[in-house]
């Protein structure tokens, strides 16, 4: 799980740290240069319904390896050239790569990990924000080492290679080789009916347009004001993996996740207001706000995505079938913030208006969390709920 996350965030990551440098390259605008961040994270929400198809005709082995193979292929195919077609469609099928794999994982926890899938989460999440810390930090250095940024984002296929020698050398101890994925919504559709699926889709559209904001934006931002640059988005990457298993635990086993989510979502909100208004003020304060108010936000909200569908699923087809909604809708909705982020940027002439935006986002996961039962938020191992139609 650890290995397979890893390899999900990094291409995506590199971006931010080399965006001057793309930008003067390609000649592009602050809107256009989004769409590195937003078509992958569109295609990511795209074929997610798709993943169900590897899975039910590879396995889930087979169809994770897939996914695994094809991150590999695409981001090493970037040190081809600087051509923005070229960079903007490898952008676009590592995207489907990694929509393949992540929609894939919660049928593994379902199939595997049901008694442990809290722990399977919080591996899973470990994974997601050190691959794309390490890539945040590097991707300059690497560029500079390298003499070309396509270097830099096309070396992280080094890193995709090895996770998928390793995802196929643990075939053995997950025991997957034989067992199928989801029937899913190639076969029987998605939940359009469920409250439960839809609220989970909100929660995801909102986690990731505010992580993917984060990757695109704030190393523009602060290097704009003055305030620093790429180093403090790995140091704010940095406390957020460490935030991801250490708030919750903190937070307590068995309290209501309702009481974490308000004041994870608080803090947060506070790291978005402090860099709109005042980003070369205090910047290491409002940095670790976003680090642990984040960290622990997006733990949060990824255990209810991840583990809602287990709780309330029969089997790991409907797991599958709900988790694949949450990635349709909530990253084709997601890749849409960093365009506006940057559209904003482009026509104030600054980012105080888009992350004052970004502030409003971080609090819409409260709306769907509060209809949302004590018993559906309570950890595993609390009361079963129903799911609603």
């Amino acid at each position: 799980m650890f290995v397979a996350a890893a390899n999900l965030r990094p291409t995506i990551a590199a971006v931010s740290p080399l965006v001057d440098r793309i930008r003067t390259d390609l000649d592009l605008t602050a809107t256009a240069v989004a769409l590195l961040t937003t078509i992958p994270t569109l295609a990511m929400g795209l074929c997610a319904p798709l993943a169900a198809v590897a899975g039910r005709c590879l396995g889930l082995q087979r169809g994770v390896l897939l996914g695994l193979a094809v991150i590999t292929l695409a981001t090493a195919a970037r040190v081809a050239g600087t051509s923005t077609w070229l960079q903007l469609s490898c952008a676009a099928v590592v995207g489907g790569g990694i929509a393949i794999a992540q929609t894939l994982l919660p049928a593994v926890v379902k199939t595997r990990f049901a008694d442990r899938a809290a722990l399977a989460t919080g591996v899973y999440t470990a994974g997601l924000g050190a691959g794309g810390a390490v890539a945040a930090g590097v991707s300059a250095p690497l560029a500079d080492f390298l003499g070309s940024w396509p270097g830099a984002p096309a070396s992280w296929s080094l890193l995709a290679l090895a996770g998928t020698a390793v995802w196929t050398a643990s075939r053995r101890s997950l025991a997957l080789s034989d067992v199928t994925g989801p029937a899913g919504p190639a076969t029987r559709g998605l939940p359009w009916r469920s409250a439960v699926a839809w609220r989970v889709t909100v929660l995801s559209a909102a986690n990731s347009a505010l992580y993917y904001c984060e990757l695109a934006w704030i190393v523009p931002l602060l290097r704009e004001s003055g305030a620093g640059g790429g180093g403090l988005l790995t140091v704010m990457i940095g406390i957020q993996v460490v935030a991801m298993p250490a708030v919750p635990a903190m937070l307590g086993e068995r309290r209501d996740r309702r009481v974490g989510l308000a004041l994870t979502t608080t803090l947060t909100a506070v790291g978005f207001a402090g860099l709109s208004l005042a980003p070369a003020t205090a910047t290491w304060l409002w940095i670790a706000a976003l680090g642990v108010g984040h960290g622990g936000l997006f733990t949060l909200v990824l255990t209810l995505v991840l583990t809602l569908p287990v709780v309330l699923s029969r089997d790991a087809a409907q797991a599958g079938r709900i988790s694949a909604m949450a990635f349709f809708f909530g990253y084709g909705c997601a890749a849409l913030a960093p365009v506006l982020v940057g559209a904003l940027r482009d026509t104030t002439g600054d980012f105080r208006l888009a992350f004052g935006a970004l502030t409003v986002v971080t609090a819409l996961p409260l709306i769907p969390v509060t209809r949302l039962s004590r018993g559906m938020l309570m950890p595993a191992g609390g009361p079963r709920p129903h799911d609603e139609s």
